[in-house]
């Protein structure tokens, strides 16, 4: 949580406003030696004393405000000033959904003359702050793109963490408040929401009535998807209890196997001939069980994957929704920037749309 403004923060800020007095300028290593606290609570303290106008942010420190400071001409919070800034980047994976995010965070910090430090967690990190902690402590970024563990047991001290930095913060694919008075910690998503409804319109436009949803059940996005899928059955005037709704174990489980043919059955049972499925794996794992069971994907069930990482290469190509990987990174740097550039910009919630890829595994229902 916030630190409640005391003696010891009020003696701790002024003994930094007399270090700068003394010295003009100062790193953040600097201060953390001679004030004997944590980076991350100098941080705080320079961001406070920047708001009110006693000092001026520079790379990796602090300098005192001078009459000579040509702040109208060359505001040192422009973006100008970006050049040589460091982000780091914290995702759950770096072998799926992520690369091309990261790619799209660097592309557009080369722009900005800026670099990215890209460090990879896991869905199972049971707590991301040592690998944060690190990178704002030691190695000093300037701001923090990532993508937490929001149902971690240490989610909300992580959140709280974050929002107490001092430096600007983005989640990706995220969305969290933090605090008692619930502040918004700015964010880039996809709509997935929107993906999944744009994949039943489509096969709706095909002619089924039937569209069943199955998703990973360790999806951080389940819920979204789900409520595309739901609004866009009933804009349609489908009804969806009457088809197929399904949670697929990991691909590890024992159980895998059994889900996916529990599926089959009940689309057959049902009637149902169209899924929209998340992830690629659990797409292409549901079509291979349908060879096995001499079910043709498109002839006997279109199926729509959600992320569309492989989709396109497997056999048959799968229709597939493609979140905007590459825009989220891109729109999460250009995020930070803007917040360095103007810290007292209003906190901005980016929402991306997906795009739907029509390939060979979606086709009319058979008559």
């Amino acid at each position: 949580m916030s630190e409640a403004r005391g003696p010891l923060q009020v003696a701790r800020r002024q003994q930094l406003l007399a270090a700068l007095q003394r010295d003009g300028s100062l790193r953040i290593s600097d201060l953390t030696e001679a004030l004997g606290a944590a980076a991350v609570t100098i941080r705080r303290d320079i961001a406070q004393l920047a708001a009110e106008g006693l000092v001026r942010r520079v790379h990796g420190g602090v300098a005192l405000i001078t009459p000579d400071d040509a702040t109208e001409e060359m505001p040192a919070t422009g973006l100008d000033s970006l050049s040589g800034r460091t982000l780091g980047m914290l995702v759950p994976s770096l072998d799926y959904y992520w690369p091309d995010v990261a790619r799209g965070a660097e592309e557009a910090a080369r722009e900005l003359d800026m670099r990215v430090v890209l460090r990879g967690s896991s869905y199972e990190t049971e707590d991301e702050l040592p690998q944060l902690t690190r990178l704002v402590e030691k190695m000093g970024v300037d701001g923090l793109i990532i993508a937490p563990r929001l149902d971690a047991p240490t989610a909300g001290r992580t959140i709280d963490w974050l929002a107490d930095t001092g430096i600007p913060v983005v989640l990706l694919e995220r969305t969290a408040v933090a605090g008692q008075h619930e502040a918004v910690l700015e964010s880039v998503v996809s709509d997935h929401a929107l993906g999944a409804a744009m994949a039943v319109r489509h096969l709706i436009s095909l002619g089924h009535r039937k569209v069943g949803l199955v998703l990973a059940g360790n999806s951080p996005h389940r819920a979204h998807l789900r409520r595309g899928w739901l609004e866009a059955s009933a804009a349609y005037g489908l009804d969806p209890d009457a088809t197929v709704q399904a949670l697929l174990p990991d691909a590890r489980s024992p159980d895998r196997d059994a889900a996916l043919d529990d599926v089959l059955d009940r689309c057959q049972a049902t009637g149902t001939t169209a899924l929209l499925v998340h992830a690629d794996p659990e797409a292409v794992a549901l079509v291979q069980h349908c060879e096995e069971r001499h079910l043709a994907v498109p002839g006997d069930l279109s199926v729509v994957a959600y992320d569309d990482e492989v989709a396109g290469l497997f056999t048959p190509p799968l229709t597939a929704v493609r979140p905007p990987r590459r825009s989220i990174g891109r729109a999460a740097v250009r995020l930070v920037a803007d917040r360095l550039a103007d810290p007292d910009r209003p906190a901005h919630r980016v929402v991306i749309s997906p795009a739907l890829r029509i390939r060979e595994s979606t086709a009319p229902p058979r008559a």
